[in-house]
């Protein structure tokens, strides 16, 4: 054998020996890069909605950190935020606060993992959290059927999961993927995602057993998640459905007037 036969072997061996460390890595530290409970992905404001801390048991025996705001359980709707993947509650006050100005009640739940709670976030756990907070607001007597299920960006995964054939009021949806196998697919597309990966959420197999109203929201400029997935998303979904598409919106959504008003619509429409 030739030099030059022996260093393009080298080369060949090489490029499948980092491919196949590559890949070892990210089958190991998938959830690293999945799961970012210290990233602070937005702040700057003021809490000004009155809120009170409370902790929710879990199944598993997992206290989470939770925010409630009642104003009348019995005649408003409430709504169970599940946020994203990143950061923490205090991350979301600039949307939130804009729930005080609207006829509502809400929960806001921090996951496993976050926000100094106990445990490591996970598919199963994560599903485990949003049906703990649903039994919660049950016990404070809220009927299924006035909780709205709220979920941005990753928290789209589990309001789809949990959502299946329930009779909650409404879904809401920003920023939604179809699954994390493609969203993987679109980031490492070299790579056998579908094999490797351990958190599916596979919510365009399970949108269809979604029976009630939904409002899909999604920014056009999302880097993120790619706005494709969230037409996608809303093309499956059953009727009646809304939507908000925005041109200039990115990942984290602009909460203004039009995109409030959205919002403020579909609840109506619930009533």
């Amino acid at each position: 054998m030739n030099n030059k036969k022996m260093y393009n072997l080298f080369l060949v061996s090489l490029v499948v020996l980092v491919y196949l460390l590559v890949t070892t890595g990210l089958y190991v530290f998938q959830r690293s890069l999945l799961y970012h409970p210290m990233e602070n992905n937005y702040s700057g404001d003021k809490l000004t909605v009155k809120i009170e801390k409370i902790k929710i048991m879990t199944e598993d025996n997992i206290d989470l950190l939770a925010w409630y705001h009642k104003k009348d359980n019995q005649n408003y709707k409430t709504i169970l935020y599940l946020h994203g993947n990143a950061g923490s509650l205090e991350n979301r006050i600039h949307k939130i606060n804009h729930f005080d100005d609207m006829n509502i009640n809400f929960l806001l739940l921090s996951w496993r993992g976050f926000n100094g709670n106990k445990g490591e976030p996970t598919e199963e756990g994560l599903y485990k959290d949003a049906r703990s907070a649903v039994k919660w607001l049950v016990n404070q007597g809220i009927n299924e059927e006035n909780i709205i299920i709220y979920g941005e960006s990753l928290g789209t995964g589990i309001a789809t999961e949990i959502a299946q054939n329930r009779k909650f009021a409404g879904i809401i949806l920003e920023s939604p993927f179809t699954s994390m196998i493609a969203a993987g697919k679109s980031k490492y597309p070299i790579f056998p995602i579908k094999l490797l990966l351990k958190d599916k959420f596979e919510s365009d197999k399970k949108i269809k057993n979604i029976k009630v109203p939904i409002l899909v929201m999604h920014g056009e400029a999302d880097k993120i998640v790619p706005f494709w997935m969230g037409e996608k998303i809303f093309q499956l979904a059953n009727e009646p459905k809304y939507s908000y598409f925005s041109k200039y919106d990115d990942h984290m959504m602009d909460f203004n007037n039009d995109l409030i008003n959205s919002i403020k619509l579909f609840i109506k429409s619930l009533n």
